[in-house]
């Protein structure tokens, strides 16, 4: 059943999964521009964008011939590993235990690394691996979490305008201020998104299950403040506990 709710909730969980990978891309592309040159970095984009292309088209007609309760379970758990490892390292993070994740950093330190190879005569090859691998990893996470969020019939397309909106704010804000968007506030970001990733996984599993849901999708929202009490508890919990026993480990 297609609501307001399971809309808004699609559009923006695809939204900020994809905003946060598609940043991470965008760092390692203007790294590989500002250094070697835009060529390479355009190349290598192009090049990983066709495959991302070729495995969606190959790949997206079978999820059709899926029963949608085996989908459903299927997508559930992978969104409920996926989400978990985010709030995981989400939780780690603002508790201090370990490092918050920093673009400028990662900018410096890709950088860093191609103007050491700059005087190699694959200097342009290399670059623009590092764009090709930098857009294919990251896209290939959109992907998922496009099909995983869009699992239920009719609200693949929403995902998907979820994602293409995600990938034309970066571009467009990374192209005008020509910097990393490190004041995008992305560990908030992934905190959140790992809460979102996770209730979705929770309830596709439980519509795998044939489990009835209390109001249908409006269970969505109360799953998802459920997790961010228990999270938000756990982080409490780790600060005073690491106060009191030992120094943050920082990594």
């Amino acid at each position: 059943m297609t609501t307001i709710t399971s809309i808004t909730s699609t559009v923006t969980a695809s939204f900020l999964g994809s905003f946060v990978e598609v940043v991470e891309a965008f760092t390692i592309i203007l790294a590989v521009g500002v250094t070697q040159s835009w060529r390479p970095a355009f190349i290598g984009t192009g090049l990983a964008l066709a495959v991302l292309a070729v495995l969606v088209l190959v790949f997206g007609p079978l999820l059709a011939l899926i029963p949608i309760e085996i989908l459903q379970f299927f997508i559930g758990t992978l969104l409920i590993l996926f989400g978990m490892r985010w709030l995981r390292k989400a939780i780690l993070r603002a508790s201090g235990l370990i490092a918050l994740h920093d673009e400028e950093r990662a900018f410096a330190a890709e950088t860093d690394a191609l103007a050491r190879r700059s005087a190699d005569r694959r200097a342009d090859f290399l670059a623009g691996t590092a764009a090709f691998k930098a857009v294919l990893l990251e896209g290939v996470e959109v992907v998922f979490i496009v099909i995983a969020t869009g699992a239920r019939p009719g609200m693949l397309p929403f995902a998907a305008i979820g994602a293409l909106i995600a990938c034309i704010a970066v571009l467009a804000i990374g192209m005008l201020v020509h910097k990393p968007l490190s004041s995008v506030p992305e560990n908030t970001l992934k905190f959140i998104v790992g809460l979102m990733l996770t209730a979705f996984g929770i309830f596709w599993v439980g519509e795998g299950l044939g489990t009835e849901w209390p109001g249908e999708d409006l269970s969505l929202p109360a799953i998802f403040a459920l997790l961010a009490a228990f999270s938000f508890i756990a982080v409490k919990w780790l600060r005073q506990y690491y106060d009191t026993h030992m120094e943050p480990v920082a990594r």
